[in-house]
C-alpha cells in the first residue's frame, strides 16, 4: 500500500474527524499516556508564563493533555486538517488556547512564530513527508534550552511488538474504521507505523536535527515497545 500524503492524508483526517474521539476513547489509557508524556517534559510549576506549541493537535486530545498538566501556560495548537481543527476548537477551553490551521512544514505562513518554551508533537512525525525538516523547524521555534516532547508510535524493533501492533490494527481498529468509512486512513495508520523509524533510529533523528539531552521513554500497558515518549532540548546559547 502507498502511504497517504499531504492533501490526501489531510482529506482523510477531515472525514475521520467526526468519529475520531470515539475511536481513540476505545484505546485504554490513551489520554492518560498523553498526560504522562507532557509531564515528562519536566516544565516547572503549572506553566505560568510559558508559551507551548502543540504541533498536530488533531481534535484536541494533546491540547487537553497540555492544559491538564500545565493549566497556566499559553498554548498554540496547530493542525493541517480543517475537520480535526474544527472539532478541537468547538470544545470548551479556558482562556490561553489558540487554534491555527497550518501544515507543520509551513507554520510561518500562518503566523506561528517563536520563541516557544516547549514544542509537543503527538502522533505527527510519521505522518509528514519530511520529518527531519519538521524537527529542524521545531528546534528553530524553541528558545535556547527549550524542550521538545514527541509522543509517537515507534516500534522497538522486536518482532513481538510488531505482531501486537498488527493484531490490534487488523482485529479492532481497521474493522471499526471501515464501517465508519475511514478504512483508508486506518490502513495508512498500520503502514505508517511499520514503515517508520524504530525508537532508537528516531532518537538518532532528533539528535541529528540539533537537539541534545535526548531521552527515549517507553509507555506502559499494551503499547510498551510500540509507543514512546521522546524528550530533548534545544542547546543553550553559547555563553
Amino acid at each position: 500500500m502507498t502511504l497517504l500524503r499531504d492533501e490526501d492524508l489531510s482529506t482523510a483526517f477531515d472525514h475521520a474527524a467526526r468519529s475520531y474521539d470515539a475511536l481513540v476513547a476505545a484505546n485504554p489509557g490513551y489520554h492518560a499516556q498523553l498526560r504522562r508524556s507532557v509531564r515528562r517534559l519536566g516544565l516547572p510549576g503549572y506553566g505560568a508564563g510559558l508559551r507551548l506549541l502543540d504541533l498536530g493537535c488533531g481534535t484536541g486530545a494533546s491540547t487537553a493533555a497540555l492544559r491538564a498538566v500545565l493549566p497556566a501556560a499559553h498554548i498554540t495548537a496547530v493542525d493541517a486538517s480543517a475537520g480535526m481543527l474544527r472539532r478541537a476548537a468547538a470544545k470548551p477551553w479556558a482562556s490561553g488556547v489558540t487554534f491555527v490551521r497550518a501544515p507543520a512544514e509551513r507554520l510561518a505562513d500562518a503566523g506561528v512564530t517563536g520563541p516557544f518554551d516547549a514544542v509537543f508533537a503527538a502522533y505527527l512525525l510519521r505522518n509528514v513527508a519530511d520529518p527531519d525538516g519538521v524537527l529542524t523547524a521545531a528546534r528553530d521555534l524553541l528558545a535556547a534550552g527549550g524542550r521538545l516532547g514527541v509522543h509517537e508510535y515507534t516500534l522497538s524493533g522486536r518482532r513481538a511488538d510488531r505482531t501486537v501492533w498488527t493484531l490490534v490494527c487488523r482485529g479492532l481498529l481497521r474493522p471499526v474504521a471501515s464501517v465508519l468509512g475511514d478504512g483508508a486512513l486506518y490502513r495508512h495508520l498500520w503502514h505508517s507505523v511499520t514503515r517508520f523509524d524504530t525508537a532508537d533510529r528516531f532518537a538518532a533523528r532528533i539528535r541529528a536535527a540539533g537537539f541534545d539531552h535526548v531521552r527515549t521513554l517507553p509507555l506502559p500497558g499494551w503499547q510498551t515497545g510500540i509507543a514512546h515518549t521522546f524528550v530533548a532540548r534545544r542547546p543553550e546559547a553559547a555563553r
